[in-house]
């Protein structure tokens, strides 16, 4: 079974205000999409910036063969959403649109404005015996008043730093909080994964709070050790992705590993295999290096992620 994340980068039909400009251009995009797909061949892929449902129908049509959908129901303000692909039917167990109970709003703008709720919805699904939320957390990538990209001075740029980081780190709290759900109390007894776009890397604070109780992590003398943390942990499979391939996107030329699949205590000790991109492509990974202004990949073909994925047996 091959489980895995995958931003596809603004998935919207041509003549939108965030989708490409013409036909041309989105059937070039499509194609490229397909192709990394079909050479995936995922059993359960969760997808994100889904902007156009349509456009996901669209492009499983490319794919071929049949596929089985669910997309959330809370998209963001430019209509941007997760979703799940896979091989056999799918059942939506929750869609989240607020943060737990407990958390407080947090604030987004210089204007004192909150938000109690994730900017887009996190999505549960089984398949099988597989339990699977995808999520796309609030993005490192700052926007200001006016819908700038840059700021007017270093402390403006700062306040929107803290900003993004409140709200990233409270969207990971509902998403721990989603997967305790899912756990159910014993990930020694449940298929639970959860993965997605964390925008942030492997050490970062916000992406460690999915982790559940401390210790264990694969590659330390604990892994193979059980203890009574084994049934609330994620294990991040990171660590088991090759050392020249563990990065799935380039920003200003720094290679970062954002993307995450984490599996429960009985999924994570069946894995076989970890990557990114596509199994057996060797090489470096074919990613463009993207910048501030998002707006420069409008007709850009493919996607500016890679794919993360875990083989498991």
């Amino acid at each position: 079974m091959l489980l895995g994340t995958w931003n596809l980068e603004n998935l919207y039909r041509p003549g939108g205000p965030f989708g490409p400009k013409d036909k041309a251009s989105y059937d070039s995009k499509l194609a490229d999409l397909a192709e990394v797909i079909r050479a995936l061949s995922p059993d359960l892929l969760g997808v994100q910036e889904v902007g156009d449902p349509d456009a996901l129908d669209d492009l499983l049509g490319v794919v071929g063969g049949t596929w089985h959908t669910a997309l959330s129901g809370h998209p963001d303000g430019r209509g941007i959403r997760v979703g799940v692909i896979g091989k056999a039917p799918l059942e939506v167990v929750a869609d989240v649109d607020a943060f737990p109970q407990k958390l407080r709003p947090v604030q987004v703008d210089d204007a004192g404005s909150t938000v109690s709720a994730p900017g887009r919805g996190l999505l549960a699904v089984r398949s099988g015996s597989v339990l699977l939320a995808v999520a796309h957390l609030k993005s490192k990538l700052l926007t200001y008043p006016g819908n700038r990209f840059f700021p007017h001075d270093e402390g403006e740029r700062a306040r929107y730093g803290a900003y993004a980081l409140y709200r990233r780190a409270a969207e990971a709290v509902t998403l721990r909080a989603l997967a305790d759900d899912l756990l159910a109390g014993d990930g020694r007894a449940r298929d639970v994964v959860v993965l997605g776009d964390l925008n942030d890397e492997v050490q970062a604070a916000t992406t460690q709070i999915l982790l559940g109780p401390p210790g264990s992590e694969i590659g330390t003398t604990g892994y193979k050790l059980p203890d009574q943390g084994d049934k609330l942990r994620l294990w991040d499979v990171a660590p088991l992705i090759p050392a020249d391939r563990r990065y799935s996107r380039v920003n200003s030329g720094r290679r970062e590993l954002i993307d995450h699949v984490l599996l429960s205590h009985r999924l994570v000790h069946r894995v076989t295999e970890a990557g990114t991109g596509v199994p057996d492509e060797g090489g470096v990974l074919r990613l463009p290096s993207v910048g501030e202004d998002p707006r420069d990949r409008r007709d850009a073909t493919g996607s500016d992620h890679a794919p993360v994925w875990v083989r498991v047996e």
